[in-house]
């Protein structure tokens, strides 16, 4: 993180994306707010996020482009944030002896379980990227989890032993601010190469028609399109919320 700044940790709010947004025009670049609990989090698709209060890290960072050692971004460009988001988290995982996989765009998946979700909301100005809010969920403590959360796993169930949450928060801020300050050309490969379900036949839903089909996915574009093949032949773009994986 950036020298001197500490994550602010606070007992209980809303979410941490929220509190970002009430406070921004106070807050330094590259701040982070934590929450013990977050009693309306949000996730993708409006989902609320669910935590076990006290268990788990939900916090969000602060970051304005252009800015301590951050490179500019523009609004064509945006989806580099979301990669390096994903990578950082992996990342860290990969130090705590966790091997994962992303999944498109950026939800981060062990063994076909999912350890971590983000939200990420960016402002843009003509065609740059002035600030984002990088909400970043992920599961270490909890061992027991809601009914409707069909395939969650954390920290502790792959390897054991339970975390600090503090401490650990740290180690993978540092990792976020290293990622940040690094986006360039091959990001791009490094995040694709890392794709769940990449290069096998899987079965997904097209949100457009509700159709099930087998596909595998090939690529995802620089803009951050998902690039599907089906099993007869035909290559398919989806944007965010336009496929639906079966799992």
């Amino acid at each position: 993180m950036k020298e001197g700044l500490t994550p602010q940790w606070l007992e209980e709010v809303d979410s941490t994306n929220n509190e970002i947004i009430r406070r921004e025009h106070e807050l330094d670049n590259l701040s982070v707010v934590a929450a013990v609990c977050q009693t309306a989090g949000r996730g993708q698709r409006n989902n609320q996020w669910l935590t076990t209060p006290g268990q788990n890290l939900t916090f969000s960072m602060l970051v304005r482009f252009g800015q301590d050692g951050i490179p500019s971004v523009k609004a064509a460009s945006q989806f580099a944030i979301s990669e390096a988001s994903a990578l950082a988290v992996a990342d860290y995982l990969e130090n705590e002896g966790i091997a994962s996989v992303i999944k498109w765009p950026n939800d981060i998946y062990v063994r076909g379980r999912k350890i971590c979700g983000m939200l990420i909301e960016n402002t843009l100005a003509a065609d740059e990227v002035t600030r984002s809010i990088i909400g970043i969920g992920v599961n270490v403590n909890q061992r027991d989890f809601p009914p409707q959360l069909a395939n969650p796993t954390s920290m502790v169930l792959q390897c054991g032993h339970e975390f600090d949450l503090r401490s650990e928060l740290l180690k993978l801020c540092d990792i976020l601010c290293g990622r940040l300050s690094l986006m360039g050309p091959g990001q791009h490969d490094e995040y694709v190469s890392r794709i769940y379900r990449l290069g096998v036949f899987e079965e997904y839903t097209d949100c457009a028609t509700g159709l099930r089909f087998m596909g595998r996915i090939k690529d995802v574009s620089p803009s951050g399109m998902l690039r599907v093949e089906t099993k007869e032949g035909q290559l398919k773009e989806f944007a965010f919320k336009e496929i639906s994986y079966i799992i």
